[in-house]
């Protein structure tokens, strides 16, 4: 009687194209840093195009949080002193760089993948390899490095903009003292590095999404809105997964 013989399923290629795409724009990296002309544009379009956008959901968001909170724990216990802790926990921790995440794979995925598509479809790309020059390099080095440095930074402000609305909320509508509510009593060191390595790893996985949907259009204009498309629904996946994988493996380790 023949056996059959256990083979573990190859990765799908929507996994493998941008790993092997993410170690290109690595070792790219590694031998030629982008230029600081271009690299500070691209963080300016990363970093204060998206503040605007980015503060704003964070600041509704903190809004609804407080008073939702508030209302729920007003129908259990008349005692709202815990609101203000349990609220920055959760926006250190996880709705401040997830809501960042999405956000950032919003505006900024959607925008590097309409650029490189439309370079794409308009045989740009295949020009500059022609001309034996790298676009893994010259196109997605410099917006790849802007997310990694901007994702963070975006992740802290809206987060105090966040904590500053949900602060507003609770003071002035349900009389929340600010040593109360500015409560730090439940943030460790351990959420902040958490909160941060969550910021950091999509700065990472965004780009490199973005630019594979980009680099895989085809046709005209229809390809640019499917790689568009493409970009923001796997990029945005992409935030929902690794703030759930990050999240499972801090608390089975503890923390």
């Amino acid at each position: 009687m023949s056996r059959t013989a256990f083979r573990i399923p190859a990765p799908p290629e929507v996994v493998v194209a941008p790993a092997r795409l993410l170690g290109q724009v690595v070792r790219a990296l590694g031998h030629r840093f982008p230029p600081s002309d271009r690299l500070f544009t691209q963080m300016h379009n990363v970093g204060n195009n998206s503040a605007v956008f980015i503060s704003v959901t964070l600041g509704f968001l903190g809004l609804i949080l407080v008073y939702q909170g508030c209302v729920q724990t007003l129908k259990v216990l008349p005692d709202l002193s815990g609101v203000g802790a349990a609220f920055i926990f959760a926006m250190v921790r996880t709705f401040g760089p997830t809501i960042t995440g999405m956000m950032i794979a919003t505006r900024v995925g959607a925008g590097i993948a309409a650029e490189i598509g439309s370079m794409t479809v308009t045989d740009q790309i295949e020009a500059m390899k022609v001309a034996n020059s790298d676009p893994v390099s010259y196109i997605l080095g410099p917006r790849f490095v802007s997310c990694v440095v901007m994702t963070p930074i975006l992740w802290v402000f809206g987060t105090l903009v966040g904590v500053l609305f949900g602060y507003l909320m609770g003071h002035w509508r349900f009389g929340i003292a600010t040593q109360t509510f500015l409560d730090l009593g439940l943030v460790s060191y351990h959420d902040v590095v958490i909160g941060f390595l969550k910021a950091l790893s999509y700065g990472i996985v965004i780009p490199v999404l973005a630019a594979d949907a980009g680099f895989k259009a085809r046709g005209g204009s229809e390809g640019v809105g499917w790689a568009t498309t493409t970009a923001v629904v796997n990029a945005s996946f992409a935030v929902i997964v690794l703030d759930f994988v990050i999240s499972t493996l801090s608390f089975l380790l503890g923390y």
